[in-house]
């Protein structure tokens, strides 16, 4: 069960989420001059939220499918997870995901309260809610009466949570403030770490098309694998290119560009499971970058 268990869990997702949480707070850190001993503690405490957010967003996409007969081991193009292979019952997700929908609220208050000292405040009672969208938004992409990923929403939903909430979110977690100068320092990569977010769920979504047509919504199936193709080359393109703000001098960022350019290379000439080793390599890209970008803000406040 527990091999089962931490298959479903995608554990290989996470450097996605985490990349656009440290790049925020680090940001706020480094560029801002937040940093002392609460915040080191803060970003730890960021970084379990965002985690337990996705793993929730996984278990609940897993579920989701299984429950709409979405996929099957036989015609499935990536990798099978715990309940397609047999080795977690619908209950045992039920309850994985109900346990970790409880972290997820438990790391998000004591998050809040660590960073304003109370929950009673009117700033800690705005991110609670934005916490509690951030809940419904992952677990509803397949789950529920009328699931948002099914109608091909996912690319609006993902560029908001995992790039602007993302990094903008936790860059006020730490900073209390999302007014920095230049703006464009922490504007940039939130836009470019939900642009590169949706980069991967579009070519998860190419791999997918042919299962996924007649079951779901998705960007590939309304304008076709060539165009999605085209879209996945320009998210990846303006994605990276938001984190290449001059100022920043950006010369570091350079050594993630080959790794994007053998992505494309893999999209452009793969199809079905050989897009597969695509998505790693972008998400392991895309946090290297996002860390990258957070660690050259510091240099630049010497200048």
């Amino acid at each position: 069960m527990l091999s089962s268990l931490l298959k479903s869990m995608r554990l290989r997702t996470l450097p996605l989420s985490l990349g656009g949480v440290l790049c925020g707070a680090l940001v706020a850190c480094f560029f801002v001059g937040a940093a002392n001993n609460a915040s080191k503690c803060l970003i730890i405490e960021i970084a379990l939220t965002a985690c337990a957010l996705q793993v929730l967003s996984n278990l609940s996409n897993e579920l989701g499918d299984y429950r709409n007969g979405v996929d099957s081991v036989s015609d499935r193009q990536g990798p099978a997870y715990g309940m397609l292979e047999g080795g977690l019952s619908e209950r045992q997700m039920v309850l994985a995901i109900r346990i970790t929908a409880v972290c997820c609220c438990l790391f998000g208050l004591v998050m809040t309260w660590h960073s304003f000292g109370t929950l009673l405040d009117w700033r800690a009672i705005a991110l609670l809610v934005l916490g509690a969208a951030a809940v419904w938004a992952a677990t509803h992409y397949t789950l529920g009466k009328n699931p948002y990923g099914y109608r091909g929403l996912g690319d609006f939903f993902v560029f908001i949570f995992f790039g602007l909430v993302s990094v903008l979110g936790s860059f006020y977690v730490v900073a209390h403030t999302l007014v920095v100068k230049p703006q464009l320092v922490i504007l940039l990569p939130a836009v470019g770490m939900g642009l590169l977010s949706v980069a991967v769920l579009n070519v998860n979504n190419i791999r997918d098309i042919e299962t996924d047509r007649g079951t779901r919504t998705t960007t590939p199936i309304r304008i076709g694998e060539k165009a999605a193709k085209w879209y996945q080359t320009a998210l990846v393109l303006i994605g990276v290119g938001c984190f290449f703000y001059l100022p920043m001098r950006p010369y570091p960022m350079l050594v993630t560009l080959p790794f994007y350019v053998w992505h494309l290379v893999i999209v452009w000439r793969g199809h079905g499971r050989r897009l597969d080793p695509a998505l790693p390599l972008l998400v392991l890209s895309t946090f290297v970058l996002a860390v990258i970008y957070a660690f050259t803000s510091a240099f630049s406040t010497l200048r």
